[in-house]
């Protein structure tokens, strides 16, 4: 069966994102990153703001409530009132859902292959890259030096870690997480893509 939904996982600087756009591309194929926020406040009422600034961002307090009663929330004016966080990730959550089902598409992040993890065309990608050529790519792309640059690899990593284990009960990067793991630092981004266009149609 085709897969016409792909999740991409990627480690801050392994260049995932451009990865997945321009496989998106290649593939016609629609393509959600930041784009997702959108689509999510559009449904839900909340703020594209508010969405943004709790972007991947984990939040303890909910994950427990929702590993330990996971029914124990509503979004009516009745019963219980979710917080904020809550809101937050089931409308990321609800229109990841939404997306799928509606045609091919490609999503970056925000626990995507564990939303979509009951669907049969998906199929799961992690970049990644070794600390130093993502410390480069850092450096270029956001004019920093390779301290502050190494810096904001680690922030942005942990964040994502972070919120990706506890939403998901499951460990971010980790082999059984994903169905393929791409080390971004060994071809270009156009030939990765290439190979990962490749990859699909042959299991189509």
């Amino acid at each position: 069966m085709a897969k016409t939904v792909i999740t991409i996982g990627r480690q801050f600087g392994s260049n995932g994102r451009e990865i997945g756009h321009r496989l998106a591309e290649k593939l016609g194929y629609s393509f959600y990153d930041k784009e997702l926020l959108n689509e999510a406040a559009k449904a839900s009422g909340l703020s594209e703001g508010i969405l943004k600034s709790l972007d991947e961002k984990p939040n303890r307090s909910f994950l427990y409530n929702l590993v330990m009663d996971p029914y124990s929330y509503t979004f009516t004016g009745t019963g219980y009132q979710a917080n904020l966080n809550q809101q937050a990730f089931q409308a990321t959550y609800d229109t990841i859902k939404k997306i799928a089902d509606e045609g091919p598409c490609v999503i970056v992040g925000r626990c995507a292959d564990y939303a979509l993890r009951n669907n049969d065309n998906l199929l799961r990608v992690f970049v990644h890259a070794p600390i130093e050529a993502r410390i480069k790519t850092v450096m270029e792309r956001f004019d920093l030096s390779e301290d502050k640059a190494r810096a904001q690899i680690n922030k942005e990593d942990k964040a994502r870690a972070s919120y990706y284990n506890y939403y998901c009960s499951k460990k971010w990067g980790s082999l059984d997480s994903y169905d393929i793991l791409v080390n971004s630092s060994l071809m270009p981004v156009d030939d990765t893509v290439s190979v990962l266009c490749e990859f699909i149609k042959r299991i189509d």
